[in-house]
């Protein structure tokens, strides 16, 4: 009988083994939340001439005087990737070091990053490369003194393009992560 409860044992423990593993395996839903289009920062303006980049700016900056729960924040730019790449670019740390300067200027904003990707590739996989890249943000920031504590992540992978045309212009602008403004 010893033998026969040790054959239970094993069957139940593989059961429960398989059972964790495909639980741990299902992929997270990332959080959606929804902004009205006067408060979005196109990625365009980071190419657009100095006049658009000013107006786009005062629109911003009247969106966020509205009062929105949740608004990019009017010094923060957008950082851009290379294709199925984490890491800051060379051009980003310009960009990166000016967000830095206005969170350190916002001692009482709290900051949240959003990782995105290109809608190439499957929904896990740029769910993971959109935490991989708000994850090296946060570490950039961190490291020039900001508190890790005043920043959260969101990975939204491909499902918030900023751009829906399928050509290597648009998905450059896709490619990026935003830093977003929370309420305490």
């Amino acid at each position: 009988m010893n033998g026969l409860n040790r054959k239970y044992t094993w069957y139940w423990m593989v059961v429960l083994l398989i059972g964790l593993a495909a639980l741990s395996g299902c992929p997270k839903k990332a959080e959606v939340t929804m902004m009205p289009e006067a408060q979005q920062t196109p990625a365009a303006e980071a190419v657009a001439p100095p006049e658009q980049k000013e107006e786009a700016a005062k629109t911003a900056d009247e969106a966020g005087r509205e009062g929105a729960a949740t608004t990019l924040a009017k010094g923060l730019q957008p950082v851009y990737f290379d294709f199925d790449r984490s890491s800051i670019r060379d051009e980003a740390r310009a960009v990166m070091k000016a967000n830095a300067e206005w969170i350190k200027a916002h001692p009482q904003s709290n900051i949240k990053i959003e990782g995105n990707g290109d809608e190439r590739g499957t929904i896990e996989y740029n769910q993971a490369l959109g935490q991989r890249r708000a994850s090296n943000a946060k570490k950039y920031l961190t490291d020039m003194g900001i508190s890790g504590r005043r920043i959260s992540l969101v990975s939204y992978g491909k499902e918030k393009p900023s751009c829906t045309e399928s050509t290597e212009s648009c998905w450059q602008k896709n490619r990026r992560d935003e830093f977003v403004v929370v309420p305490d």
